[in-house]
């Protein structure tokens, strides 16, 4: 038997094993099961490296930046963000991946125009890293917005009402709204937001989040995070198949 499954806490949220089981079913794979594992310590993932059955492991918050220093390997993307979130295990070898960059741009760029030149990236985690690879990539300007303070991050309270906008894409990437408190969001000053925006919410459960609905009733460009799980999950699979 072939092993993989997702390291999070919590994992209440996740869709990963409902998609990987039925991808198996789809596909006649009789061999491979997907597994959660929430782990409330990334020291936890000791144990779950001790199955010689396992392949694979996709990781999510908040641990993607945790998993670094267990890992034997990592592909350029992960080493030149500290960001991982697959895992492709070989006779013990850990070698690292990041798949969220796939999955964020292809999903990004659909709906994406001209004018959506400046970002806000809401949020410092893992998933930003990518993010912020991406739109690199993109040549799109961006600023972080986070309670952290840090160097280049912009709080919260100094998000203005011109800042915003200013900058005309606006990506969520912390878990606020996530299912079960839907009843949150990133605090914006969403009067300014109009139909020039692009809201993208990394979060996928409730499809759409307070964050994207307070767009969307704006007139805004909105997205969810679904497009970019498949995505990110397919890659996953490629990288395990080798």
């Amino acid at each position: 038997m072939r092993k993989f499954g997702l390291i999070g806490f919590p994992l209440s949220h996740s869709f990963s094993q409902k998609y990987f089981t039925e991808k198996f079913r789809q596909l006649g794979i009789t061999d491979c099961q997907y597994e959660l594992y929430p782990i409330e310590d990334i020291d936890g993932i000791g144990t779950i490296l001790q199955d010689p059955e396992l392949c694979g492991l996709n990781v999510t918050i908040p641990y993607k930046q945790a998993v670094i220093p267990f890992l034997h390997e990592k592909d350029a993307v992960v080493a030149a963000i500290n960001a991982c979130n697959c895992i492709r295990i070989v006779d013990g070898v850990l070698r690292g991946y990041n798949t969220d960059t796939v999955g964020f741009e292809g999903s990004l760029v659909r709906k994406l125009r001209p004018h959506h030149d400046r970002a806000l990236i809401l949020g410092t985690g893992g998933a930003s890293k990518a993010v912020e690879y991406v739109l690199r990539k993109l040549g799109i300007e961006y600023l972080y917005v986070s309670r952290n303070v840090g160097y280049g991050v912009l709080r919260y309270e100094e998000l203005t009402g011109d800042i915003l906008r200013r900058h005309t894409l606006v990506i969520n990437t912390t878990p606020l709204g996530m299912y079960p408190k839907v009843d949150e969001c990133p605090p914006l000053p969403y009067e300014v937001i109009g139909p020039q925006h692009y809201l993208f919410d990394l979060v996928y459960n409730p499809d759409r989040t307070l964050f994207l609905r307070q767009g969307e009733e704006r007139g805004a460009i909105v997205e969810n995070g679904y497009d970019m799980l498949i995505g990110q999950a397919e890659e996953s699979w490629r990288i395990w198949n080798g």
